[in-house]
């Protein structure tokens, strides 16, 4: 596999991004407007709030260059041609566009079913379609997530999915039909009366409870593994790669160390421990957690398009992760936060410091359950019965602690089994990857995408812990 410059197959280029307003979007468009200024046209939904050295190196002329560079497309992937009222625009693009870029998602684990459905399933195939229409289409890539493999244990390959195939052997899964299912769904609750609320609740519950038929774990990597499974069908005689990325962190480097955006979910565990709202773990401490950093990410799309841009018909899939290369363990976490907070506590909304300790590990749902029952059941049963012996005068009080009991027990049924995974991603497609870049990439520092470059104590207590208390914590 040879590659040749990253820059020159980027320089005059039309490059469509979809999701374009999300955080691995804007890390993409910063990095090949900032290393090729001369590509051609961004075709994006965009918001600029990163491109911070980008304008220091342009200076007086950024806006100029954005305005050259970049065309805002209002449009929604879950519809046909993108969902592009402007037909003038749409026949531009299609005459005009060499990369395709599927960034679009909806990334919540329990998202409204029809959401997903729409976004990660049918999106998927709106644009691959709308890429077939291309007259210079090079390459599709379709970035999807490692996390379609469920729970599956051992050593993740970088198979693809055939239409219908289901984790748990069960048959029958039709995506169209998964469609009517929620139409008649939707009618039903109409027809009822249902409000708002209730009603993204039970797009909610449905989705979870599909999900599990057919083995996967949640809503959203059902709906992304359906995804891969459309673009396989219509992909035609694209060149196509699908990149599954695993948990995506901060950036290692750029367009600046520590930048993130939105609360991830190993982000969401920080949080919480910091404000000393986590006073416990639930999960095994040993396992590895597969993160990968933003920038890394962008850097595989960019090198497995330059691989790939040969019209010829193929589909490659890469995993981008670390836990092939270089695996961190949950206990690693835990001590990079207990050092970090210990040194710097986060100051509350009064002014004071939260002091941090060790966290209490339970390392089985069963020791959860009994937790949950002596700190929280036992004491809302005692409460119940006051409320009942007095009138209902607590009746606030025990509604508002069931609901707090409601939501964590959700919660943990969600992420558990992420907390016990017991998987590693195979690589092998991306280290060859790492390995033609290595060898015949004339930028290959630019595009650096090798995790065993990664010191974790480094970069968690100096990169991405500062990061996230600066971008994220409220």
């Amino acid at each position: 596999m040879e590659l040749g410059s990253a820059l020159h197959f980027l320089d005059n280029k039309s490059i469509l991004v979809t999701g374009a307003a999300g955080f691995l979007a804007k890390i993409f468009v910063e990095k090949i407007l900032r290393v090729q200024p001369n590509v051609k046209k961004f075709y994006l939904l965009l918001r600029k709030d990163l491109f911070k050295v980008l304008k220091e190196k342009c200076g007086k002329n950024f806006s100029l260059f954005i305005s050259e560079k970049i065309t805002l497309i209002p449009g929604d992937i879950s519809h046909e041609d993108l969902g592009i009222k402007d037909c003038t625009l749409v026949q531009e693009m299609l005459n005009e566009v060499d990369v395709v870029v599927n960034l679009a998602a909806t990334t919540n684990f329990d998202e409204r079913y029809d959401v997903a459905l729409g976004l990660n399933t049918f999106g998927a195939k709106f644009v691959a379609n709308f890429a077939k229409k291309c007259v210079k289409l090079k390459v599709l890539v379709h970035v999807s997530t490692a996390y379609v493999s469920g729970e599956k244990t051992g050593l993740i390959l970088e198979n693809s999915y055939r239409m219908g195939e289901t984790l748990n052997g069960v048959s029958g899964l039709d995506i169209n039909f998964e469609k009517k299912i929620i139409e008649q769904k939707l009618n039903e609750l109409r027809l009822l009366g249902a409000s708002d609320k209730d009603i993204t609740q039970a797009m909610k519950d449905l989705g979870i409870q599909r999900a599990r038929f057919y083995g996967w774990p949640n809503t959203y990597v059902f709906t992304k593994a359906m995804g891969e499974m459309l673009v396989g069908e219509f992909k035609a005689n694209m060149a196509t790669i699908i990149l599954r990325p695993t948990i995506i962190t901060s950036t290692f480097k750029e367009p600046f160390p520590g930048w993130a955006e939105g609360v991830r979910t190993i982000d969401s565990l920080a949080i919480g421990y910091a404000k000393g709202k986590l006073t416990f773990f639930l999960g095994d401490v040993d396992s590895v957690v597969d993160l990968i950093p933003a920038d890394m990410v962008v850097n595989a799309i960019i090198i497995a398009m330059v691989a790939h841009a040969s019209n010829q018909p193929s589909e490659t899939i890469y995993q981008v992760g670390s836990s092939m290369r270089n695996p961190v363990k949950y206990h690693n976490l835990q001590d990079f936060g207990y050092r970090y907070f210990s040194k710097k506590p986060w100051i509350n909304k009064d002014g004071k410091a939260v002091i941090v300790g060790k966290i209490r590990v339970m390392d089985s749902m069963a020791s959860f359950h009994r937790y949950m029952a002596l700190r929280y059941l036992l004491p809302l049963k005692g409460l119940e019965f006051a409320n009942t012996a007095f009138c209902h005068f607590f009746q606030g009080v025990c509604s508002d602690l069931n609901r707090k009991i409601s939501f964590v027990t959700r919660l943990i049924d969600i992420y558990r089994p992420y907390l016990f995974f017991d998987a590693i991603f195979d690589d092998i497609n991306t280290e060859k990857l790492r390995m033609a870049a290595r060898s015949s990439l004339a930028e290959n520092d630019m595009f650096y995408f090798d995790p065993k470059c990664i010191n974790w104590d480094d970069y968690f207590m100096n990169t991405h812990i500062p990061g996230i208390v600066k971008y994220i914590f409220k």
